[in-house]
């Protein structure tokens, strides 16, 4: 779709995308991400929800609010000219991607190096996550109260971390399905004081604050470390960590943030522990989204039980989930008919699930035809797309979670290259194409 694209597109793709490229640099961790939105909703007008809840301050149409859960995850409202009791125009995404995580007990020594143990978080392909230069991203949270933020390995200053492979000259025997989980050890120092490499490491995290035992309650995540770069030589492309599936909540943030009176209450989700089954008190199976809804008709007004069941039932939503672009390298696995491809704008996955489309949730006819009839009138690119071929592919999204409560659903994203992998690849078309319906989607 580039081709169609005028000079003033064109730019505003671009810029787009810088700022893309920004959030995702500053964003490797779910609460790094709600720090970055709420900064981002602060600044355009959003008030903090449970402030007004407080001052038992009225909502009117026009309003914008959000509300952040356990800072790692967070909805926001903009109050539509429409009772709320007559449903919602929603977008949903999630902002957690599969990484390490260090144990609760991670460090030790062995055969002269220092080392953190890890547990994979998501589905990973671990051989993917050997001989890269890894950061730490995370928080220690210590016995008095204090807090201690992580970030180390992102500086130009900074060391990096790392996971070993064996050569190929000593790995005849060795194949990548061999990688087991209990090796993704990450190699964090070498040299020994009072002939202990570990005490060497200890003490330099004294100096930081952190004591050993400390780790028992912090939440340190490892992720590729260095900065989203343009891919391609024509730059139409981006390759970073987390595209999955922060490309997507990214663009529905700019999208409330943009988004004027709506005829109907517009809201937005972003929440945690997608790539893990969206269990726990900030995944999507919580009930924070609906105690929030709750809350705003409160403030607005129009609370009691039948009308809050309507306003969930009535309501329609975008599952906002990236899907497998087709790739060049591995087509024996795609259906070249019903493959999303990069540059041709948004995928909608009517249903995921795998196999006879077990888990899925399967979009009904006439809500495809609304929102076909809004990308025609608004010149939106998009396309229609299965994750690979059948009884070959599948997947799942937070889509059927949502359409538990009665609400129309249905996934739509960015088709990525090397998805789950430690740095995978958008179309700068799409993210931007994406926006625009987004942001139509909440207005309409």
């Amino acid at each position: 779709m580039w081709q169609n694209c005028d000079e003033k597109k064109l730019n505003e793709i671009d810029l787009f995308a810088e700022d893309y490229k920004s959030f995702l640099f500053e964003s490797k961790t779910e609460r790094e991400c709600i720090k970055f939105f709420s900064k981002l909703l602060s600044t355009n007008g959003f008030l903090n929800l449970n402030d007004l809840i407080n001052q038992q301050k009225q909502l009117k149409t026009g309003d914008k609010v959000f509300v952040i859960n356990m800072n790692k995850a967070l909805v926001a409202f903009v109050v539509g000219k429409q009772p709320i009791e007559k449903g919602m125009n929603i977008l949903c995404a999630h902002i957690d991607s599969p990484r390490l995580d260090l144990k609760s007990n991670p460090i030790y020594e062995g055969s002269g190096f220092c080392m953190f143990d890890t547990h994979y978080y998501g589905g990973i392909k671990k051989y993917q996550w050997t001989t890269l230069p890894l950061a730490l991203h995370g928080l220690v949270c210590k016995k008095d109260g204090s807090k201690i933020d992580i970030k180390i390995g992102e500086d130009d200053y900074d060391p990096v971390f790392g996971v070993t492979d064996l050569l190929p000259h000593l790995s005849d025997k060795q194949k990548a399905v061999d990688i087991k989980g209990e090796q993704l050890n990450l190699i964090v120092g070498g040299k020994a004081e009072n002939g202990s490499v570990k005490a060497t490491v200890i003490n330099i995290l004294q100096k930081i604050g952190i004591e050993e035992d400390d780790f028992a309650s912090a939440e340190i995540e490892v992720v590729p470390a260095g900065k989203p770069r343009d891919f391609g030589f024509d730059k139409s492309m981006i390759m970073g960590y987390g595209h999955d599936d922060r490309s997507c909540a990214f663009a529905i943030a700019r999208a409330m943030m943009n988004c004027s009176t709506p005829e109907k209450t517009a809201a937005i989700i972003l929440v945690d522990k997608e790539e893990t089954g969206s269990l726990g008190a900030t995944g999507m199976k919580s009930r924070f989204f609906e105690n929030m809804v709750a809350e705003v008709m409160k403030l607005a007004g129009e609370y009691n039980e039948l009308s809050f069941k309507r306003a969930l039932n009535k309501s329609q939503v975008i599952s906002c989930d990236v899907t497998a672009g087709f790739d060049p390298n591995w087509p024996d696995s795609s259906n070249k008919k019903t493959e999303a491809f990069l540059s041709r704008g948004i995928a909608f996955c009517k249903y995921t699930g795998s196999k006879g489309k077990a888990d899925s949730n399967d979009a009904n006819p006439e809500y495809i035809a609304k929102l076909r009839k809004i990308m025609d009138e608004n010149n939106i690119a998009y396309q229609f797309t299965e994750m690979g071929k059948v009884d070959v592919g599948g997947g799942g999204t937070i889509a059927y979670i949502l359409a538990e409560y009665g609400m129309e659903v249905i996934d739509a994203g960015l088709p990525v290259l090397s998805m789950h992998a430690p740095w995978e690849v958008i179309s700068k078309f799409d993210l931007y194409e994406n926006f625009l319906f987004y942001k139509l989607f909440l207005e309409q």
